[in-house]
């Protein structure tokens, strides 16, 4: 399914959060808006390393534990975990208990934390990519929709590069859609045209 499907309130939608309302919230409230915070950036882009082989909603469903799981995404604090706290997170039902992504999600807040001190910037990193602007995209249909693209394979490569893990190209578009770098809601979509009037504006 690629058109967008009537809801109550009659705004036409992207297909893919379908009915679930939790879905609908984080589409018309979070996906796609710009992200600046350095560490709401490491926040998303650890949740979606989790989401590979998994769908998003299943992330999404768990937000809450992995906040409280992992301080909050704080990596000041998530540097420091030492192996008695990664047992303990493989032992948390309310996570993805996987010990690769959990170890990965420590080595990212190390690669964030140098990154932060003695370079530009986690956010600056980032959006210089795009020269602090989102790409305003036009697709109309879902299967328009790259998995990647030139850009995420080369932000991977520098990601993996400086220590990030679980950060491939199409984890890492994935990410960039998330946090607005680029805006590929469908132009028949109603957040599409505010979104790209917020880029517009920086």
């Amino acid at each position: 399914m690629t058109a967008p499907l009537p809801h109550s309130d009659g705004l036409p939608r992207c297909p893919w959060p379908q009915q679930d309302p939790l879905y609908l919230s984080y589409h018309d409230t979070e996906w796609g808006v710009p992200e600046f915070d350095d560490r709401a950036l490491y926040e998303k882009l650890v949740l979606d390393g989790f989401q590979a082989g998994l769908s998003w909603i299943t992330i999404l469903r768990k937000r809450d534990n992995f906040r409280r799981a992992f301080d909050d995404f704080a990596p000041e604090k998530i540097a420091r975990y030492p192996k008695r706290k990664i047992e303990s997170l493989m032992k948390d039902a309310g996570i993805v208990r996987n010990r690769a992504k959990i170890e990965g999600a420590v080595s990212s807040a190390r690669a964030w934390l140098e990154i932060m001190e003695s370079g530009p910037g986690f956010s600056n990193l980032l959006w210089d990519y795009l020269d602090g602007k989102p790409k305003l995209n036009t697709f109309r249909t879902v299967k328009q929709v790259p998995a990647e693209t030139a850009l995420s394979q080369k932000i991977s490569k520098e990601l993996i590069a400086r220590g990030f893990k679980f950060v491939g190209p199409t984890i890492v578009y994935a990410f960039m859609q998330a946090v607005g770098m680029v805006n590929d809601h469908l132009v028949t979509c109603y957040r599409h045209a505010a979104l790209t009037k917020f880029a517009k504006k920086r």
